[in-house]
């Protein structure tokens, strides 16, 4: 394994594959999870008694624990150590899949997802931390593209592996399999941790009162609350509840104004306010999410139940998007680029949405690996071009908690693209539906495109954060 020499340099190859292969093992896992359940929800409710709208909560649990669950994690890992809040993932994952491996009741299985969710978002910001922790020991004035692609490549760009992965799990072992493959899995990302990843340093000791000071524990509650305020607004919809909206906003208040006067604040406002390249990296990164996502759940609905398609079988449709997505994102991460990537990634976008008019119950089925081509490649060039423009204008020392945020924002555009799936295909999936689904995502890509070009801030690489 490379050592480290007492002035606290790297020396030989930094990132070598003990050191990343925890790192990507972990990752894998919140991705892969928020879709491997799909194929298990009809399973599962004859299994255990429920309706399958009952089983949907299961769906709604990961991704609330894990929306709330990123940044929280990434603060907890500047504060405590990123390879602790790593194991301690690890073990909440292991946990999980044992309780939803066992279990005979609904709320069971919601108390698994709920660990799955909170132990797989511990992944990605340690993951940045020990990254750019290890650059800056080996003295790398610009961002590892290759180790950050890699992370990515790991983690967004394997979501749609779940459906596949969970159809044969599904039907070759029953619908607990999609629960118990967190355990080995986990349980080898938990060794690897231990014994490649370096150890953090002593814990200071500290009392309760300064504990929750460094944490910002009030922050952390009114972020919670009005991110879950938002989502159940979501989710409820077609069924518009404006008072959890009004609540969400009020809330969405009180914690911008109490995280204006602490300490060490959770959501940093002010630092958003003088980074704007963070703050439109996170709003357009869920933009992008959002047209990825109205194509794993729009199109596999209408594949199914318009084309007659089996989850085996649309997932296998879906493949092209996460191997190009790979592709896109191994080539574009090693050259640190941030601006050519994330116009390439709205462009496509927009024509890939234009393509989803052209389907209806006569088209050429390999139309659909066709679009979704287009769009692994519109997901490989955002989450490449924002991955290095966040570890570039984040702050060392809240790379945890800005990297938390990243994925957050990402589920919000993921949830958003559930409601608007939600609402068209309310009553039916139909040809119809699919054709306002995508008026609905080439307004979204417009207005993605739009804002890309006019981020002035996205208009050359931009210069590597220093502490």
């Amino acid at each position: 394994m490379t050592a480290t020499t007492p002035d606290g340099t790297v020396r030989e190859r930094p990132f070598s594959w003990r050191f990343t292969t925890p790192l990507y093992l972990a990752s894998i896992l919140n991705p892969i999870n928020s879709s491997l359940i799909a194929t298990a929800l009809v399973p599962i409710a004859h299994g255990i008694g429920v309706s399958i709208g009952q089983t949907a909560t299961l769906v709604t649990a990961l991704y609330l624990a894990s929306a709330v669950a990123q940044p929280t994690a990434g603060k907890a890992a500047e504060v405590f150590g990123p390879r602790r809040v790593l194991v301690l993932g690890a073990v909440a994952v292991a946990a999980g899949g044992v309780v939803g491996g066992v279990a005979h009741d609904l709320l069971t299985l919601l108390i698994s997802r709920v660990l799955i969710g909170l132990g797989t978002s511990c992944a990605y910001p340690t993951a940045m931390l020990l990254i750019r922790k290890r650059a800056r020991a080996a003295g790398m004035q610009q961002p590892p593209g290759l180790v950050l692609g890699g992370l990515q490549i790991a983690g967004v760009a394997t979501a749609s592996l779940g459906l596949p992965i969970g159809g044969l799990l599904v039907s070759g072992f029953g619908w607990r399999a999609v629960f118990l493959v967190n355990l080995p899995v986990a349980l080898l990302t938990l060794v690897a941790a231990l014994g490649w990843v370096e150890a953090d340093g002593p814990l200071r000791r500290r009392g309760l009162r300064e504990i929750a000071a460094r944490l910002d524990v009030p922050g952390i509650a009114g972020f919670a609350a009005a991110m879950l305020a938002l989502l159940v607004f979501l989710f409820e919809l077609p069924t518009a509840h404006w008072w959890i909206l009004a609540l969400s906003i009020a809330l969405w208040i009180a914690d911008i104004l109490w995280e204006l006067r602490a300490a060490s604040p959770f959501l940093d406002v002010r630092l958003l306010a003088a980074r704007p390249a963070l703050a439109n990296t996170y709003v357009l990164f869920g933009l992008v999410m959002l047209c990825q996502y109205v194509v794993l759940y729009g199109v596999t609905q209408w594949i199914e139940a318009v084309r007659g398609y089996g989850e085996s079988e649309s997932g296998l449709l879906l493949l092209p998007m996460t191997l190009v997505s790979g592709v896109v994102i191994a080539v574009v991460s090693r050259r640190n680029m941030v601006r050519g990537p994330v116009i390439a990634a709205a462009v496509i976008a927009l024509a890939g949405s234009a393509g989803v008019l052209l389907l209806n119950s006569g088209v050429w089925i390999g139309l659909v690996a066709v679009l979704t081509f287009l769009f692994g490649a519109s997901t490989g060039f955002a989450v490449a071009g924002y991955q290095t423009a966040l570890y570039t204008h984040a702050p060392p020392d809240q790379l945890g908690t800005a990297s938390g945020l990243l994925r957050t924002f990402g589920y919000v555009g993921s949830i958003a693209s559930s409601a608007i799936t939600g609402m068209v295909f309310h009553r039916q999936v139909s040809d119809q539906g699919i054709h306002l689904i995508a008026l609905i995502m080439i307004g979204v890509s417009l207005v993605l495109t739009v804002l890309t070009l006019a981020a002035r801030t996205l208009r050359t690489r931009p210069a590597v954060a220093q502490s």
